[in-house]
């Protein structure tokens, strides 16, 4: 097996000490949070990096979204009905009253 070893399409470094600084890239981005296992995590990586990682994210969180707010419609349009339902039966009820 081959080792692999990850540069940067820029050509540049995410850390480097020079003239005794550490010189940082702009890109590389601290993540701290706890992931869908409970772990806590807390690691260094490109911004770049971790864009296809929040966009994942993003889209199971909005699945989530979807979902909660269509559920939310299916009850409200079936309390619409009830409500309609009601109206219509005490509507008919007086027409037939005045009959």
């Amino acid at each position: 097996m081959m080792d692999i070893e990850l540069t940067c399409p820029l050509g540049s470094k995410c850390e480097e000490i020079k003239d005794n600084k550490l010189h940082r890239c702009h890109w590389y981005t601290q993540m701290r949070g706890i992931d869908a296992s409970g772990n806590d995590h807390d690691s260094y990586k490109c911004a770049m990096t971790w864009m296809p990682i929040l966009m994942t994210e993003m889209s199971g969180t909005n699945r989530g979204q979807t979902m909660a707010l269509e559920s939310f419609r299916n009850e409200v349009i079936a309390s619409q009905n009830k409500a309609l339902d009601a109206v219509m039966e005490h509507s008919n009820a007086r027409i037939i009253e005045a009959k």
